[in-house]
């Protein structure tokens, strides 16, 4: 079984949570017993989740090796320059090595849903909106590139994992999909 899931801001990325006060898990969402996340995706991040409850199509999917490409939607601050956006397509520098090569396009604001909490927004200082595709899957990746070339993350949404896209999931909704 394979699920799509829009996972909300500010949900993380598991069933279980011991912090106290514990906070929003996958549990919340009526999601069928027995998968489990393909992959990460951020407590502060939005968008596309994997599920399953097949340990060979999860190591597909998220195995380095395969590198499955993964494509964000990501509103950064400031307005990019060419060099920075080269930056990224060429690979940065992080402090656990450099990065493959990434996909990157600027796009106009996407029609998303509000996020809640909303991002904070100030008045004088521009943002811009960014499509990157990734080959690799590092802890906060895209928010540590766009940093490293001066473009700080304020959203970040994964809408496509591979083949699969999020197609109009609205957050906390999910579907299963049919199998390959």
């Amino acid at each position: 079984m394979l699920i799509a899931f829009n996972k909300p801001y500010g949900v993380l990325c598991q069933f279980t949570d011991r912090s106290t006060p514990p906070r929003p898990t996958l549990a919340g969402f009526g999601l069928p017993v027995g998968v489990y996340p393909a992959g990460r995706l951020d407590f502060d991040s939005e968008g596309l989740l994997l599920l399953t409850d097949d340990g060979g199509l999860a190591h597909r999917l998220t195995d380095p090796r395969h590198k499955q490409p993964k494509t964000y939607w990501v509103q950064v601050e400031g307005e990019p320059r060419e060099a920075q956006l080269q930056a990224l397509r060429d690979g940065v520098a992080l402090n656990d090595g450099p990065t493959l090569p990434a996909d990157v396009e600027t796009l106009a604001a996407p029609a998303l849903w509000p996020r809640d909490p909303p991002i904070r927004v100030r008045k004088s200082v521009p943002d811009a909106w960014l499509s990157i595709t990734l080959r690799e899957g590092r802890n906060r990746q895209v928010r540590r590139m766009t940093a490293a070339v001066g473009l700080p993350t304020l959203r970040l949404v994964r809408i496509r994992i591979g083949g699969i896209p999020l197609d109009g999931l609205s957050p906390g909704q999910w579907r299963a999909l049919p199998p390959s």
